[in-house]
């Protein structure tokens, strides 16, 4: 009996290491990848498809945050000499530094209105709209190298009450000359796979003819964040009507990557931070050889007079 219990107690534990080894989003009641993979349209009517998938991380050279910024004033004059006042001094020290950029971008400048309650003797109260100050919105665009850095730019503009980060895009100097190496790539690897057809078939593929369609997709980190819940409620048998407040359940954000799974070959396949991925996929239609139809030797009949048939050989 003990021995029983022992083995259910680690099959227990083992099943709980597994849960967490792959993560909290299992929690989800079903999780669903999106086939976000590229996929290039065949030619129709082919006889032979031969295609070649490959995917590139590359990670960023240079990012740009965005952060946005409020403000609201009764006048014109307190909006702007606020506004300009928390951009100022949050960005002041970064100007010494030259692998920062920065670059404030106008929104809009709008009046703000409130209600105002107007009590009449014999009537029902009247609500009148009439403006009470203004709004004013920026965008502070901020380009860096060092992903580090963005830690000492949010402590600074947090500092001037400035939390909304609105995106983060990244930049990379080399997808021109990456591209050009999943083209060599594919291109070693399509000549692979086409003597293994050829073993397989039998026959010579070189003088077929071919029909070819290629095509690169890039997919920036912005696009690939996803969102869950990790939580695990307990359910109620309640005999008799009663009322149930849910707690509110947080929402995670995670970095999804495209998975390399259906790829031919993958170039910096290890991947520990948030990366511009780049897909290219090549297909090419190989058209068997068909057998050319002999034409018949033309036969020329000659009507004698008579009415006899006679044939001519009009090749001597």
């Amino acid at each position: 009996m003990k021995k029983i219990t022992a083995l259910l107690f680690a099959i227990f534990v083992l099943k709980q290491v597994k849960a967490q080894v792959s993560g909290n989003i299992n929690y989800q009641t079903q999780v669903k990848y999106s086939d976000n993979n590229i996929t290039i349209g065949s030619p129709s009517s082919a006889d032979i498809l031969i295609i070649v998938k490959g995917l590139a991380n590359i990670k960023a050279d240079a990012y740009v945050a965005i952060f946005n910024v409020s403000q609201v004033g009764k006048t014109t004059e307190e909006v702007n000499n606020l506004m300009d006042l928390r951009i100022s001094q949050s960005l002041n020290q970064f100007k010494s530094k030259a692998d920062i950029e920065i670059y404030v971008d106008m929104i809009s400048f709008i009046p703000v209105y409130e209600f105002q309650a107007e009590k009449k003797v014999f009537s029902k109260t009247t609500y009148n709209e009439v403006p009470t100050g203004f709004e004013l919105k920026k965008n502070i665009h901020i380009k860096y190298r060092n992903a580090n850095d963005l830690n000492t730019i949010i402590t600074a503009l947090s500092n001037s009450e400035i939390y909304d980060l609105v995106r983060v895009d990244y930049f990379a100097d080399s997808i021109e000359t990456v591209k050009k190496m999943l083209m060599a790539k594919s291109k070693i690897i399509f000549q692979e796979k086409m003597k293994t057809y050829q073993s397989l078939l039998g026959g010579k593929l070189d003088s077929v003819e071919r029909q070819l369609t290629d095509g690169f997709k890039v997919m920036l980190p912005v696009e690939q964040y996803k969102t869950y819940q990790a939580y695990n409620s307990s359910s109620l048998d309640l005999k008799k009507a009663a009322n149930v407040n849910q707690a509110d359940k947080s929402t995670t954000l995670y970095y999804q990557p495209i998975v390399d799974k259906e790829f031919d070959f993958v170039i910096n396949p290890t991947i520990l931070e948030p990366v511009i991925q780049v897909m290219y996929e090549i297909t090419v239609k190989l058209c068997r050889e068909k057998e050319q139809i002999k034409k018949a030797d033309k036969e020329y009949l000659l009507i004698t007079p008579t009415g006899d048939l006679k044939s001519l050989n009009i090749n001597k």
